[in-house]
Order: C-alpha cells, then structure tokens, then sequence
C-alpha cells in the first residue's frame, strides 16, 4: 500500500514537471480537503430558500386562512393592525419629507437670500404651503386622533404662518367619509337593527365628517328632526394603537430635537381622549352644560333622545345655524357680529371662572350661530365629548390672576401663578393672554401688532424650554384650559375683534371669584343677597380701579407732553414710546 502511494505521487511529480500551466492539485485530494465546507454551503443556501418560500407562501396563506374563518370583529381588528402600520409608515415619511423640504429651502434655495426681501417670502411660503398640504393629506387619511390634532393647531393662528391655519380649516368639519355599509353594520351591532328601520328617515349621506364621528340628519317616528353622530366602527379599536403610534412618533421628534418634548402632554391627556369616545358620556357632558348655562337665554345645547343612544351613536336635535367664523352668513341674518363675540365670550368665561366645567373642543364647527326668537344673536354649542374640569382651587387663583393681569399689579401676579405651581410667572401670563404684557400700558390690544407678533414667535423659538417647563408645572387640566382659551381668542380674531375680550373674561373673572368666595362663606355671608352684593361690589371695585389706574396714565401722558411743548423737556424715543402706550 505504501509503494503504490508513492508510485502515484511520483507519476504526479512527473506529469507536474512536463506541464507548464500552473499547478493544480488533484481532483481527489481538492475534493477531499474542500467538499466538506461547500457542501455546508450548499446545504444552508438550499434550505434558506426553502425557508423562505415555505415562510412566503405559508405565512399569507395561513393569516388568509384565520381571516375567513374569524367573525366580523375580529376580521376587523386584524385589518387596523395592517392600517396601523401603513398609518405610522405614512406619519413617519410624511414628517421626514416636511422636515427635508425645510431644511432644503433653508439651506439651498435660498441660501445667500435677504430674509426681507419679496423672493424670500415667496419661496418660504410656497415651503409653508407644501407642509400644510402634507399635514392635512396624511390627518385626513390617518384619521381619528391626527385629525383632531390638525384641528387644535388651527387655534394657533397668531404663531403658525397664515398657510398652515388656511389649509388645516377644512378639518374642522371635512374629515374621511365612510360608506353605507359601515353605519348598518355598527348599527346592527349596538341596536339589533339597520339605520332606517330605526328612524322614520336616514340620510346616508353624512352632513359632516369630523374627527371621530360623521353625523347624519334623520328623523324620529313621532316626526322630530334630529342629527345623529355615528362614531366610526374601528375608532375604538384602533384607539390604542394610534396613541402608541403618537407616542412613537413624538419620541422620535424629542431624540431629533430634544427641546421639543410634548410626548408627556399626550400621556397625560390619554384618559381625557379616550372619553370623547363614550357617547353616552357626551350625552351626559351635554345635560349637565345646559344645566350651568340655563341661566343664559342665547346659550342652547340640543336636547339628547337617550333611546336613540349608544356608546358609538348620540342623537340629539338638529339645530340649523352657521359656524361662529362665517362673517358673511352672521351678516346675511341680520346679526351684530359684537353681539356675536360677546355673548361667546362670555359663556365660556362663565365655565372657566365660575362652573368649572369646561368644554375643551371649541373650535368653529362645534359652535354655531342662529337668528334668536328676540332677533339677535343665539349660541348652538355642539360636540360634548371633550370636558375638563377645574377645581375650585385653581379657579379661585386663575381669577385672581386675570384680574391682577388686567390692572398690571406684578405682586398679585406673581402670588396668583405661585398657587397654580408657576414659579416664571411673567412668561406665564404672557402665555395665558397670549400677547406680550407691557406693564406700563394698561389697555391689551385684541389684534397684535406685526411687531407684537413677532415678539410671540420670538418667544416660542428662543424660550422653547421655559415654556414647556411652565406647562408641566400647571395642573394637568389647565392645558385643555389653555385651548378654550386660545380658541376663542382666534374666533373674536376671525370676527374682526369686535370686543375687547380681556375686559369682558377680566369681569368674569372678578364675578366668578366672588361667587366661589361667598359660597365658601358661612351664615348670612352665604346668603344669595350678601352673594349678589358682593358680586356688584367687587364688580364695581374692578371697574373703578381700571378706570382709575387708565385716567392716571392719561394725566401723566398729557402732563409729559405738555412739559414737552413748553420746552421743559427735550423730546425723545422714550418719550414717543411711552406716548405710544
């Protein structure tokens, strides 16, 4: 055996010496030091792909299998885990592409561009227009709570840029339609019965589509025209999902940019969210809204027909009207729009100040305007689904504050937001009027002037931190108080400002405060008498310190420039500025 291997490997050496190609070494030894490894190889690339077809044609052919055979629900709650995906996907790239067209507009195409000049604000408001095109496609095809989202930026019209407010307006009522098929079927779920063996008359074409419900005109067996909310049949399911997803979304934004943290104010309002979602509670929000707002005439909330109810459908009456913002139809009734914003106005100061009880949805669709039975202005408040309350606590300090705000007195505003757990409580009254407070000027302009503006947004970009430190410092229900404030602040805006809003919430404020003082009161203190006194005490006292601290300003404006023409004093910026004043 050991000759003949040396024989072969001799006869080997020969035929390697008479060759002149390089060398290479036998086919049996080759093969038997390298079968083992590419034959491993082989074998793993084979069963991957077998892997991987068996997991391509399995897995879609297995999930397609349990969807036939799972119920209705449960088909559902399969397909919102499939949506959800696509719903952040879209968010995701959505976001990317406005933050790649800003940075590119910034840095490229107008790069070296004068920020005054007319072709800067050309360009950037085309970028404007391309992200608030983008934010109002991905809210309406997302849905739910991006909708709702895309409408509380519109109360933001003093620090968003005039594109964004006019595009994101049509999600205010004109949110994704659903068809036929879905409102039976939800129907069927929580009645046993379709929409129009249930009512006389079922339009099926909804009149409005908001964010979390569409609403349809019908009308009752006995004749009564109502307007019945038909919430969508996976928003409850897919509620969850979505706020992980915001979550999600909102985490990413705080690692990019970490001053930009307002991932805390969505847990912390999750609860409050996932109420609006229970339309008996509306039904219930509402009864009791009419209850604290009877004693106003111009104030009507539509009565709610509990047999017509469900946790996923509210009918109530139907009550024509225009949306508050609509100038031109308050005009074609005949109605004072100061009238208007007054009466608004008030009602909502009187659950600030006074109920506690507080509708935190205000915006334009929710709040509309019809020619009343004496011929002025009536109120339909709509869409009770998201309230927050305010102790008596913190009411008692956010009066006081208003008040101080208004007569400029820095200690009481300083002592009032250290009860509401501010401690930067300039910047905090500042954010509560939203407008700047000049200490010296008693008079809060509805309208800000361009350079007031510009101070707004100076503040939001430079002082970013000390404000989100100023938000989680309040009580958590104050930043849905801090929307119906801001809400109405932009509507008395829409309406030309034709009421000195800061006045009129300063005296309901000082009212409010003086009824929640009386009522702590004991014996004849408490009394409804001592009550109303009170209140037209402090009332007056309110006015009279206003007036009085408005006509000392006045003298010594007039004082000044009387020195000044006699040549006393010399003329100069301070002296304009304060004039201006």
């Amino acid at each position: 055996m050991e000759l003949r291997r040396t024989v072969q490997l001799c006869r080997f050496h020969s035929l390697l010496l008479q060759r002149r190609c390089p060398w290479q070494p036998p086919a049996r030894h080759c093969r038997h030091r390298a079968s083992p490894p590419m034959q491993c190889w082989d074998w793993c690339r084979g069963s991957l792909r077998k892997g991987l077809l068996v997991a391509g044609l399995g897995l879609p052919l297995a999930a397609g299998i349990y969807y036939r055979l799972a119920d209705a629900q449960e088909q559902r709650k399969m397909r919102l885990l499939v949506e959800g995906v696509w719903r952040f996907g879209r968010s995701l790239y959505l976001g990317m592409c406005i933050s790649v067209d800003y940075w590119r507009t910034a840095h490229v195409a107008l790069r070296g561009v004068d920020e005054n000049s007319p072709e800067y604000k050309k360009v950037m408001s085309a970028c404007h227009q391309r992200a608030a095109d983008r934010l109002v496609q991905g809210a309406i095809y997302n849905g739910g709570l991006y909708v709702k989202l895309g409408q509380g930026l519109c109360a933001f019209n003093h620090l968003l840029p005039p594109e964004y407010i006019s595009t994101l307006r049509v999600l205010e009522d004109q949110a994704l339609k659903r068809g036929y098929g879905e409102v039976d079927e939800l129907f069927l779920e929580d009645f046993k019965a379709t929409a129009d063996a249930l009512f006389r008359e079922f339009n099926y074409q909804p009149m409005a589509a908001a964010s979390l419900a569409q609403v349809h005109k019908a009308r009752l067996q006995d004749g009564t025209l109502v307007a019945v909310k038909v919430q969508y049949i996976d928003l409850r399911d897919r509620f969850d999902g979505d706020i992980r997803t915001l979550e999600l979304l909102l985490r990413i934004v705080e690692f990019m940019h970490p001053s930009f943290g307002f991932s805390w104010v969505l847990k912390d309002l999750k609860e409050t969210l996932a109420q609006e979602l229970d339309f008996e509670n509306e039904g219930r929000n509402a009864e009791r809204c009419a209850r604290d707002l009877h004693h106003f005439p111009y104030v009507v909330v539509p009565k709610v027909h509990w047999d017509k109810c469900s946790k996923r459908v509210l009918t109530a009456d139907y009550c024509e009207g225009c949306k508050i913002n609509n100038v031109e139809s308050i005009r074609e009734q005949g109605l004072d729009l100061k009238d208007t914003a007054d009466k608004l106005i008030q009602m909502f100061a009187e659950q600030i100040f006074y109920t506690g009880f507080i509708h935190a949805d205000p915006h334009p669709g929710n709040v509309l305007v019809r020619r009343g039975p004496d011929g002025k202005a009536q109120l339909v408040l709509l869409d009770h689904g998201l309230y927050e309350f305010l102790s008596e606590r913190d009411r008692s300090a956010l009066c006081k504050l208003w008040r101080a705000i208004i007569l400029r007195d820095d200690a009481a505003m300083r002592a009032c937001s250290a009860e509401l757990g501010v401690k930067d409580y300039f910047l905090f009254c500042e954010i509560l009027m939203q407008r700047p407070i000049h200490m010296g000027q008693l008079r809060l302009a509805n309208i800000l002037t361009w350079e007031e503006t510009l101070y707004m947004q100076a503040m939001a970009q430079h002082h970013f931190d000390r404000i989100m430190q100023v938000l989680k410092d309040l009580p958590r229900p104050m930043l849905l108080v801090f929307r119906n404030i801001n809400t109405v602040r932009s509507i008395n805006i829409a309406l030309g400002a034709p009421v000195d809003r800061y006045f009129v919430m300063g005296k309901s404020a000082v009212k409010g405060w003086s009824r929640i003082a009386g009522h702590r009161s004991s014996g004849i203190r408490s009394s409804s008498l001592f009550c109303w006194l009170r209140v037209k005490w402090e009332s007056l006292k309110f006015e009279i310190a206003l007036r009085k601290e408005m006509f000392s300003m006045r003298l010594m404006a007039s004082l000044i420039r009387f020195l000044a023409y006699v040549g006393f004093l010399s003329e100069s910026e301070q002296i304009y500025e304060y004039f201006q004043a």
